[in-house]
């Protein structure tokens, strides 16, 4: 079988389908930058795909056979895209070697002598932003592979030329499974991707899997608060780092002060100060995503003055608790929130943050997600004040299940159900208020409610 490595290489071409994709785009920029001459194919001219173009890569707008370049030397594809697409069939006719993206990163982290891979069922984007901020401090110039946008870098990737890769590793199809970590964060471990995965079992086994990926001399970074994550890692045999608000936790807070949608705390490393930080991001969770951050920080020996000043320099990624702007007084977040857990720690900030109301605008993320965690999502979609749900989006799945936002409307006292984003803005404009809080939330196209709203002002 054909290794990816053997293909990174100048000069080398490879196409790519689904470049448009988050982590496509950024393998994108990041094999051009080693070099190799990459074109690919895309079902939309996006934004990334727009700025691709802008870079000189050829974009062919849907997938055909013909679009494969006879010169081609491999084929990328993302996990949407399946045997039957036309493009992988006729690579395979023209006997071209097609890999899976994280195939891909996975050969490109390889090459580093510290990979830096943050896994979870929530708060992967943010920590490796986090981490971002505190290389970036730390002045280690990093290579960069994150799920969303980060200001710093007006992108979500970076090609360094240090020696330290910094990358979300998802646990989806076991695709975490293709990396080389040398420090893995484990920030938790929870019941998702139910359409791949039979259980939470299930989803245990993949985790213990990717810390075993670790070397002898590398780090696993674990949360301490999480029991699935500590019973999950419990006979992994490599050297630990625990981080969380317990005091047990070799990384842990001390003396914590929220001060608005502002915190500031100690950060204590096995009984010793390490350094202050104040966080420009609200929420207890946030609070443990920068331990996590430190935590891999510290395996990687960064100083303390770094940790401090690339917390404090982060301002948030882009769909992770986003200020949009304000409609007729109310102030509109977006968020990427799609799973119960993580609609907690949403909810939980919010409520902490004194707005009169809150307008929660949800979109659930797929069908089988909504079946498996209905009550899970049904207890914490009855937390707000108001409540619309918008129509499952349906991402990479058909609904063979007949399941809609309808019936978590009718679980939920007062909560609306609208079948089109014309209705649920009408809606919005309708009921919007100064001293409201309006979050549009879910990993689909729901954000784009929010932006609708702020430009009429």
């Amino acid at each position: 079988m054909a290794e990816f490595s053997n293909y990174m290489s100048p000069g080398r071409k490879g196409y790519l389908i689904g470049i448009g994709g988050v982590s496509m785009s950024s393998l994108a920029e990041v094999l051009m930058g080693m070099g190799l001459t990459i074109c690919g194919s895309d079902f939309n001219r996006s934004s990334n795909v727009l700025a691709l173009e802008a870079k000189g890569i050829h974009i062919e707008i849907g997938h055909r056979a013909e679009n494969i370049p006879a010169d081609t030397d491999f084929v990328v594809r993302t996990a949407a895209v399946r045997d039957e697409n036309p493009e992988i069939v006729q690579a395979r006719a023209m006997n071209i070697p097609v890999f899976e993206r994280t195939e891909a990163w996975g050969a490109i982290s390889r090459d580093y002598s510290n990979a830096v891979c943050i896994s979870g069922t929530h708060g992967k984007t943010t920590t490796t932003s986090m981490c971002t901020h505190i290389l970036m401090a730390a002045d280690r110039d990093p290579t960069v592979m994150i799920g969303g946008t980060l200001p710093l870098l007006n992108a979500g990737h970076r090609v360094g030329h240090g020696n330290v890769i910094v990358m979300e590793a998802c646990e989806y199809y076991n695709s975490f499974l293709s990396f080389h970590p040398t420090v893995a964060v484990v920030l938790n471990i929870e019941a998702d991707h139910l359409d791949f995965f039979k259980d939470l079992y299930d989803v245990e086994n993949s985790f213990r899997a990717f810390a075993s990926r670790v070397p002898q001399d590398g780090y696993v970074v674990a949360n301490y608060d999480d029991l699935n994550t500590m019973q999950t890692l419990m006979d992994i045999d490599r050297k630990k780092v625990t981080f969380g608000l317990d005091p047990r936790a070799d990384v842990h807070a001390e003396n914590i002060e929220y001060i608005g949608a502002n915190s500031h705390f100690d950060i204590i490393y096995r009984g010793k100060r390490f350094t202050d930080v104040t966080l420009h991001v609200p929420g207890e969770h946030n609070v443990k995503n920068a331990l996590a951050a430190t935590a891999a920080a510290i395996c990687l020996g960064i100083r303390p003055n770094a940790v401090k000043y690339g917390l404090a320099g982060f301002n948030g990624a882009g769909r992770r608790f986003e200020f949009k702007g304000k409609f007729n007084g109310a102030d509109i977040y977006d968020d990427y929130a799609h799973h119960p857990g993580e609609l907690k720690c949403l909810l939980n900030t919010v409520e902490n943050l004194n707005y009169r109301r809150t307008v929660l605008v949800f979109q659930p993320h797929t069908y089988s997600r909504t079946a498996a965690l209905f009550r899970d999502f049904v207890e914490q979609l009855r937390r707000p004040d108001v409540v619309f749900l918008a129509e499952i989006y349906a991402a990479r799945e058909k609904n063979t299940i007949g399941i809609s936002s309808a019936a978590l409307a009718n679980e939920i006292d007062g909560a609306r159900f609208f079948p089109t984003f014309e209705e649920l803005e009408e809606e919005l404009r309708r009921i919007a208020e100064p001293g409201d809080i309006i979050l549009t939330v879910g990993a689909g196209d729901v954000y784009k409610i929010g932006e609708h709203l702020v430009t009429e002002g």
